[in-house]
């Protein structure tokens, strides 16, 4: 079933329902956002060759236009490459050739104006109107819907495949374990829509919700603090760090919440006394979910009860943990050789269900290496409790969360080692109170070079989006190492850890 059947359907029962907002200005009901995918689909096929099959992707930051725009391209049978708009043109255009996209859909429709080989056309270009209202192309369960980017442990990004199938089962995961979805909230996309706060639009299109993009087109405390007020039963996805920044904001202007139906959390780590300051301003409105692209949204959830509850006797603990197996997947901790560990004992956290991706883009070798053993292997490390709580331990191959965002610090290392004055580099994570973790680069300059900070941090901008470069700079006359000649960043993580205050 092609996943965009249930917005035809929408529309054909509440078509005078409001479908999409920007700010507080209703942009359309669900019959003119039927009407416009109709426009927009056939616009597409007609003077891009949009078809079954083909890639469209989306460099832009979050607009009004993005459903409708994804809409279109699973009306005609293509699939959607969602790129992170904090990337640098040169990390997008890698991933639309990787993809093969026929198109690519940007916010200006310039930004690949100096690559004849990319058809580029701005995501809010004007199309003609008056298509014809017709149903989705079929497709079938198992046809591509999601070609979602994700970077490995080397940094290399790899495409993650996901299908109808993966999507539907998704969103039910999400009405069965995380949030009923109603007629009457708003879901305010104040995170990316290109991860997944945008996947979580299909529970909202199937209850005949309304879809609310901030006029900011991002995330802004204040500016959620106005629309809960002014529009209520807001229903949004937030890394950890922004909760911070909203409970901060909250608590300055006497805010508690009201307006605010449910905030879905995870991303990164949420720290215990961070869930516990957000629980004494807003109350019981937090759920928090733990997946990755290649099962996404859908490894566990800890509901807003269990966020909430002081009666059981663990209930600390259990705040602590990422919670119990959404209700699509079985969810085992393995130990090296494949076997299913006993509770308390740490291995690699791994899936099985319908949600789980059919493999990564044109990468064969890394697709049975993740999913071998007929268990997506997520790479995190973490153990169960005797209840099914599950515990986060680790965050594997040295992965920095900032903001809710992995960065991979070999790209970051790549980045900087095409700078001539630099010999040797380690980057690091290391903890933040705004953002979670901060990217720290310990640099050995070659014998008889030298090079300024300003200039090595222009350079890094220069090769990778801004959001990856380092915040910090250490040099150093040399790295820890082991035996063998590798980096010990473990080293570089306890001298910082043990430094002078």
């Amino acid at each position: 079933m092609n996943i965009a059947n249930w917005l035809y359907q929408t529309a054909l029962s509440w078509p005078n329902r409001p479908a999409l907002y920007e700010g507080e200005t209703l942009r359309q009901s669900y019959q003119e956002l039927l009407q416009t995918t109709c426009d927009r689909a056939a616009w597409l096929a007609r003077e891009h060759g949009i078809g079954a099959g083909d890639r469209v992707a989306i460099f832009a930051k979050n607009a009004p236009e993005y459903i409708e725009a994804m809409h279109a391209c699973w009306w005609l049978g293509a699939a959607v490459v969602p790129v992170n708009c904090k990337l640098h043109p040169r990390e997008a255009e890698w991933i639309v050739g990787n993809s093969a996209a026929t198109l690519v859909l940007t916010e200006t429709g310039r930004v690949f104006a100096d690559k004849p080989d990319i058809r580029e056309t701005a995501l809010a270009a004007p199309v003609p109107t008056g298509a014809k209202i017709a149903p989705p192309a079929l497709a079938g369960d198992h046809d591509l819907a999601w070609l979602f980017y994700t970077s490995g442990t080397t940094g290399t990004p790899k495409g993650v495949m996901l299908s109808h199938d993966n999507l539907r089962h998704m969103t039910l995961c999400y009405a069965l374990d995380v949030d009923a979805a109603r007629a009457e909230d708003h879901m305010l996309y104040a995170a990316p829509m290109s991860h997944g706060a945008g996947l979580y639009m299909f529970a909202q299109i199937r209850a005949g919700g309304a879809h609310l993009v901030p006029a900011s087109h991002g995330f802004d405390s204040d500016e959620i603090i106005a629309l809960a007020q002014s529009r209520g039963n807001l229903v949004f996805f937030a890394a950890p760090t922004m909760v911070k920044r909203l409970i901060a904001a909250s608590k300055a202007r006497g805010f508690d919440g009201t307006g605010i139906r449910t905030i879905i959390y995870g991303g990164g780590p949420m720290y215990a006394n961070d869930i516990d300051e957000a629980l004494a301003c807003y109350g019981p409105r937090f759920v928090q979910i733990y997946g990755q692209g290649e099962t996404p949204m859908t490894i566990s959830v800890l509901p807003r009860d269990l966020v909430a509850d002081q009666t059981h006797p663990r209930w600390r603990a259990r705040r602590a943990s990422v919670g119990i197996a959404q209700g699509a997947v079985t969810l085992a901790v393995l130990g090296a050789d494949g076997t299913p560990l006993p509770p308390g004992v740490t291995g690699e956290i791994c899936v099985q269900g319908p949600t789980v991706m059919a493999g990564y883009w044109n990468n064969p070798e890394a697709s049975v290496q993740t999913l071998k053993g007929g268990w997506l292997h997520t790479g995190d490390l973490g153990h169960l409790d005797e209840d099914g709580f599950l515990y986060l331990t680790d965050r594997s191959k040295d992965v920095i969360i900032s903001g809710g965002t992995n960065i991979y610090p070999r790209e970051v290392e790549e980045a900087l080692l095409r700078h001539p004055a630099v010999f040797e580099i380690a980057v690091i994570g290391e903890p933040e109170p705004d953002w979670g973790e901060q990217v720290v680069a310990y640099v050995v300059l070659e014998p008889g070079h030298d090079v300024s900070l300003p200039e090595l941090d222009s350079w890094c901008r220069q090769q990778i989006a801004a959001f990856k470069r380092p915040k910090r700079y250490e040099f150093v006359e040399e790295l820890p190492k082991n035996s063998y000649g590798k980096i010990l960043k473990t080293d570089l993580r306890t001298r910082k850890a043990n430094a002078p205050v």
